[in-house]
């Protein structure tokens, strides 16, 4: 009989690795998040469209191409990689690093289109509001758009974490597959698969865990996306 819920030190790895590598991506990508989702939800100027465009490009393009860029951007001797490799002996190819760096590209554009759909649900009146009783732009940010756009930022925080859990394509392209330093929970399903010794138990476990989480991100991001719209509207 099958045990479809033993996992091995190479999985228990691989899900604590996964784990580390999301939360890195998004405690990072969260301050990005909310600033470029507010400027497109608030401002209009020229190239707007084409920055639109560039964030959630991430989306449409192969995530092999997505990989590949970030190799020549990131790598060693790649245009920046190589001055943070110089100055701060940062490396980001082939590390953990890496694959929380590829996960928040991929993974970021959902989160900017979620918090800007909960930002420009806000009735811009409170803001004008605040700003004829004195109060500065930061302050507004901070004590009327944020707190009213709050369901829709943790909406975005659970939509990111799971998209970022089951990064794969640009993970593998930029980190490749080493045990213990980059194999993700989709990078040791593939490895699992493509082994001699196909576990099968241990891939449906895997499975099973990335499709629950998946799931239950999916059910709440849009639980806290209806909330925020039923706040806004009074």
């Amino acid at each position: 009989m099958i045990d479809f819920f033993y996992l091995s030190p190479n999985e228990i790895t691989s899900i604590l690795l996964s784990l580390r590598v999301s939360i890195t991506a998004l405690i990072f990508s969260l301050p990005v998040g909310i600033l470029f989702a507010y400027v497109l939800a608030r401002y209009s100027f020229f190239g707007k469209t084409i920055l639109d465009a560039l964030i959630h490009l991430p989306l449409v393009m192969p995530p092999v191409i997505t990989g590949y860029i970030l190799l020549i951007l990131f790598g060693r001797n790649g245009v920046i990689g190589s001055s943070l490799y110089k100055h701060f002996n940062i490396v980001f190819a082939f590390n953990w690093k890496g694959a929380a760096l590829a996960s928040a590209v991929v993974s970021l554009p959902l989160m900017i289109r979620t918090i800007r759909v909960a930002i420009e649900q806000i009735d811009v009146g409170y803001e004008n509001v605040a700003a004829t009783l004195g109060a500065g732009r930061i302050k507004i940010f901070f004590t009327i758009t944020m707190p009213l756009a709050f369901n829709g930022i943790i909406a975005g925080i659970v939509i990111f974490f799971a998209r970022s859990l089951g990064e794969f394509g640009a993970t593998m392209t930029f980190v490749a597959n080493i045990p213990g330093k980059t194999n993700t929970i989709p990078i040791e399903i593939y490895s699992l698969i493509n082994s001699p010794s196909y576990d099968s138990s241990a891939i449906i476990t895997l499975s099973v865990i990335s499709i629950l989480v998946a799931f239950i991100s999916l059910i709440l991001s849009e639980i806290l996306i209806k909330r925020s719209m039923r706040l806004q509207r009074g």
